[in-house]
Order: C-alpha cells, then sequence, then structure tokens
C-alpha cells in the first residue's frame, strides 16, 4: 500500500534526524535504531519500503517520532529543522545526475567494509562520512546540526552524525519515489500518524 510505503519512509527520515540530534546534544543514540538506519544506505534495490529498513521492526523510534512530531503537545523543533534540511538536500540531489553517481559509487565501496566489519562498525561509519563530506556536503544550503560543542567536537560523533544524515537522505529519496511531497504531508499529517500507530503496533507484534 502506497500510503504504508510513505509512513514508513518518512519514519526513516525521522529516525535518521532522530538519532542525529541525540548525538549532538548528549552524545550518545539507540545504538540499535542507528545501525537499522545505517544499514538502509546499502539497500539500494530493496523489494520496498519496509525491506529497506530490514523490516518495520527497526523503525520503532521513527514512528514514536512522528506521532510525537504530528501529535505531541509540542513539537522538537531542532528535529523538524533536521527534517526540512534532509528534504531540501534530497530536492537538490535529485537535480544533481553527477552527484548521484559518485553517491552511489561511493556507497558500493563502502560496501565491502560493511560485509567484512558490520554496518555499526566505526570504520564503516568513517567511510560513510567520508562519502556524505564529498557529496552532499557540498550542496548548499548544508544542513547544519546543533548540539553540544563538546560532542560535535569528538571525531567519532560527527563521523556517525555524518553517516546518520545520509541514511536521512537515502530514506527521503526512497519517500519521493513512493509519492511522498510536503504538501501531501501537510494536508495528512493525522493520517500519516494513525498509519505510524498502527505500524507501531505491528512492529512491536513482530518483534514479540
Amino acid at each position: 500500500m502506497k500510503r504504508e510505503a510513505r509512513v514508513i519512509a518518512f519514519a526513516g527520515i525521522l529516525q535518521g534526524c532522530r538519532l542525529v540530534h541525540d548525538l549532538a546534544t548528549q552524545g550518545r543514540a539507540d545504538a540499535h535504531a542507528a545501525q537499522i538506519s545505517i544499514a538502509s544506505i546499502f539497500r539500494i534495490d530493496a523489494a520496498d519500503a519496509a525491506a529497506v529498513f530490514g523490516g518495520i521492526g527497526g523503525l520503532r523510534l521513527g514512528f514514536e517520532a512522528l506521532i510525537e512530531q504530528v501529535e505531541g503537545n509540542g513539537r522538537n523543533l531542532p528535529v523538524t529543522r533536521l527534517v526540512l534540511g534532509v528534504l531540501r538536500l534530497q530536492g537538490k540531489l535529485m537535480r544533481n545526475a553527477r552527484m548521484r553517481d559518485a553517491l552511489r559509487t561511493g556507497i558500493e565501496s563502502a560496501q565491502r567494509q560493511a560485509d567484512h566489519f558490520g554496518c555499526g562498525h566505526p570504520t564503516v561509519q568513517a567511510r560513510l562520512a567520508e562519502i556524505y563530506v564529498e557529496t552532499l556536503s557540498q550542496l548548499r544550503p548544508r544542513v547544519i546540526v546543533h548540539g553540544n560543542p563538546q560532542h560535535l567536537s569528538n571525531p567519532q560523533v560527527v563521523a556517525q552524525i555524518r553517516a546518520l544524515l545520509l541514511a536521512a537522505v537515502r530514506a527521503a529519496v526512497l519517500w519521493r519515489q513512493v509519492g511522498g511531497s510536503q504538501l501531501r504531508l501537510l494536508v495528512r499529517r493525522r493520517e500519516y500518524a494513525m498509519l505510524a500507530r498502527g505500524l507501531l503496533a505491528r512492529s512491536t507484534l513482530d518483534n514479540g
């Protein structure tokens, strides 16, 4: 179902952005969710939206963030700004065929490291961060990440943030591919939240 696929993809964007915010402000983030998001970068030709994330069970943080952003008492404005920045970046990427090719080539080269070390390994995250700097970071305006200067001066945290921004952009590409748009999101945000609740309940059952 296309509507469900859009919610899954948008939850992927939110999960990546939420993890970036947590790393920037606290120096740590949900390790399992981060690994799921980073692994999604390598699933370029997945069968469907859920398969990009290895099933909906890995997107619990994203579904929770989506529901919170739509129905919560107060939106997380830093996360909202990150999402908007990622969507702008995705739009510019889609208009730049040379950068898309460079990004795909870089990801395919990093795949060998991921196969050897695993997606959660610092070496893999450092390589993905390099790819982000060489490609998406060259587009303007850049995505600005605000947080604790102590954490943002830690090279390992910065590498993970960049890898997760790459994951968020990958989810944004997927969202567009399944028909997502900011206008549709604005008009149907309650429907997104309702579907996210159902997917969250299913992901809990899938995880036992």
